[in-house]
Parts: C-alpha cells; sequence; structure tokens
C-alpha cells in the first residue's frame, strides 16, 4: 500500500519508545542501498528456495547469480523463472564457480550438515535455512570450521532478523507492562501430508520444523538462562513428534509455556505476561502487530510491522553486511545461539526418546530436494 505509514497508536502513557515511522517508499529505499555488488547462489530448488529468489530480485546489490539442483532441467527452469544467470545440474559444480560470494542452502534441514561442509569446502560464504542441522554436534563442527577459515556461516531463522523483535524489546524495556514473569507462544498447520515431516530419516516431526519458532521466541524476550525444562509429545505413527507442549523454567524465575503441532492450525500469537499489563504478538513466525494492554485488558498502544518483500530480506542483508565487514556471524543470530538452540532442541528429543537414523550424519538414498513447504509461515 504505497505510501501508507506504519503507525503506533498511544493513549496516554507518553513512556514508550516511539520509532521512525517510514512509508513503503522509504523503506525500499533502505533495502536498495549503495555498496558493493554480491553474487548469490541458491543450493536447492524447491518451495523454500523460490521464496528466496522472489525476495532477492528487488533488492539492490545483489545480482540472482546462480542456482544447484541434481537435475539440471529442474535447476534450469528455476533460474529462467526467477532470473538466474547460471543453473547448474550439480551442487559441487556451483561450488566450483567463483564468482559465487554466498550460497543460501534450501535443502532439507537432514541435508544441512552435508550441504554446509560441501560450502565450505569450497570457501564459500553460507546462509543455511533452519533447523540449522540435525543436532548440537554437527552445529558446532560446521561453525568451527566456519571460523577457522573465516567465512560467515549464519543460520536463516527469519524472526531473529525482522525489525520487530527490536520493536518488543524496546515496549518491555520501557516498562509499561512492568516485570515480565511469563510467557505463552504456539505455532501449527495440518502438514501431515507433507512427507518430508513424516519420515525420521529427513529429521521430520514438529520440533525442528515449528517448535523451533516460538522456542527462539521464548529465548529473544526471556533469555537463555534456563534451569528446567518440562517436555510432552504426541508421536505420529512413523515414530517422529507430531505435536507438543514444553515448559522452560528461568533462573529469575520467569516461565515460558510453548505449543506446537503439525496437526493443526493454531492462532500462531505470542503472550509476554507482566505485573501492569501484557504485550499480544500477532503470528510470532512473522510479526504482523504487536498491541500492549493494561490491567483492564484495554489496549493501550499498537505497533504495525513495515511492510516487507517476503521477510527473508533481513537475513540476506545482515548476512551481506557480515561479509562485507569481514565478520563470521551476524549479530541477529550469533553462533553462540544457535548452538544454544540445537542443545535445547536435543535435550527435548532425548526426554522423548526419539532419534533420527544415525543422527542424519549421512543420508544418500532420499531425495535431497524434497521441497521445504512453509505454508506461509
Amino acid at each position: 500500500m504505497i505510501g501508507r505509514h506504519n503507525f503506533i497508536y498511544v493513549d496516554h502513557i507518553g513512556i514508550i519508545e516511539l520509532y521512525i515511522l517510514i512509508t513503503v517508499d522509504s523503506y525500499i529505499s533502505i533495502i536498495k542501498r549503495e555498496g558493493n555488488y554480491m553474487n548469490i547462489a541458491i543450493l536447492g530448488a524447491g518451495n523454500i528456495a523460490g521464496t528466496m529468489a522472489t525476495t532477492l530480485q528487488p533488492l539492490k546489490n545483489i545480482t540472482c547469480y546462480a542456482v544447484a539442483a541434481r537435475d539440471k532441467k529442474r535447476a534450469q527452469a528455476f533460474a529462467d523463472k526467477y532470473g538466474f544467470q547460471v543453473a547448474y545440474g550439480s551442487y559441487i559444480d556451483m561450488l566450483h564457480d567463483p564468482n559465487v560470494h554466498l550460497v543460501y542452502i534450501a535443502t532439507p534441514h537432514s541435508h544441512h550438515y552435508e550441504h554446509i561442509k560441501m560450502c565450505l569446502k569450497y570457501n564459500k560464504n553460507v546462509l543455511c535455512e533452519k533447523a540449522f542441522t540435525a543436532n548440537a554436534k554437527q552445529a558446532e563442527e560446521v561453525l568451527t570450521e566456519a571460523r577457522e577459515r573465516g567465512l560467515l556461516l549464519t543460520e536463516a531463522i527469519w524472526t531473529r532478523y525482522m525489525p520487530m523483535r527490536s520493536t518488543i524489546d524496546a515496549i518491555i524495556r520501557s516498562g509499561i507492562i512492568g516485570k515480565p514473569t511469563s510467557l505463552s507462544a504456539n505455532l501449527g498447520y495440518p502438514l501431515e501430508h507433507i512427507e518430508r515431516l513424516t519420515r525420521p530419516e529427513l529429521c521430520g516431526g514438529a520440533l525442528l520444523d515449528l517448535c523451533v519458532y516460538p522456542l527462539n521466541f521464548a529465548s529473544m524476550v526471556f533469555g537463555d538462562d534456563i534451569v528446567g525444562i518440562s517436555a510432552e509429545c504426541i508421536r505420529y505413527d512413523s515414530g517422529v513428534d507430531a505435536q507438543e507442549t514444553v515448559m522452560l523454567k528461568y533462573a529469575d524465575g520467569k516461565m515460558a509455556t510453548i505449543y506446537a503441532t503439525m496437526l493443526a492450525q493454531t492462532d500462531r500469537r505470542g503472550v509476554i505476561n507482566g505485573t501492569n499489563g501484557y504485550i499480544e504478538v500477532e503470528n510470532i513466525n512473522n510479526p504482523e502487530s504487536v498491541r500492549v494492554y493494561n490491567l483492564e485488558r484495554r489496549i493501550v498502544a499498537e505497533y504495525i510491522a513495515p511492510t516487507q518483500i517476503t521477510g527473508y530480506e533481513y537475513e540476506v542483508i545482515s548476512a551481506m553486511d557480515a561479509i562485507m565487514e569481514g565478520r563470521v556471524e551476524c549479530p541477529e543470530m550469533p553462533h553462540s545461539e544457535t548452538i544454544f538452540m540445537m542443545k535445547l532442541m536435543d535435550s527435548i528429543r532425548n526426554a522423548w526418546g526419539i532419534r533420527f537414523p544415525e543422527e542424519v550424519e549421512a543420508l544418500s538414498d532420499v531425495e535431497e530436494e524434497e521441497e521445504e513447504e512453509e505454508q506461509s509461515l
């Protein structure tokens, strides 16, 4: 909606930090900033790769350079559709290309470890989709290698990079809801029809695909000083987790209640409760608005998310900035946070007795490019 301002409604409070209101036109000008061009390649040609390609097209200083798939015809069709210059029928062939500056890994997370290592071997910077790897051991190994090689390696957990994260932080700092004491967050979609989610050998289940988002939401709001975890799940027929509830207890007395499911639609809300009111986040997985309520449950402030291309642009820009500045990680999702989240999910899976076949160290008999269906997550 060209020319419409994002707005903040404040009713007689005057203590919330106000942000510069920007129009769509000025927002796009921020995205289309000056700088050196960077050739971006996509490893994988499924649905989520298409979303990233759509994101890249309007960004300035980016060349939609290359895409690789195991099937050259599929890669070429993708390149033709999204305007990429080169199509490869082999991941290795693309990584041999010296013109590739940054690789976005868009394959299922069961293959992220293998594909990250492949990229690092050929000295490529990497932006890898969530979940980062199958487990913390894999994450620690590839992150260590990236640091040793001086290459950027960062997890594309998009909510970490979005501007509404800073908005929520500022509201809490303002003290308008008093002292935060607890939060709840949920995410669910009916996704049983997506085979990848039901197959253990592809790291299927709700935890790595869906629960990772409310867990990250809790981490961004309350931090990582967790002293207690209680988690229960219902398993799918194949043995993967189909839906779960996770309760986190923090050292300072706060609590977080998390729910995720691949069996049903949920309202996707996050609620942060405080002694003087509460904050309601509409869609924790791509925040659309944030409302602040007082003790009378009356809205006293509302923040609307800025217009976006797809929401992926923030992680791309952060990765580009890091590369240009010679950094190996992004401040929005540092390596320590990626490892912490993988360890947290490992501990939850261990409590359920769920292990992936050989923890997916190598898979050679499954389709590597089975698309990551995000269902407009």
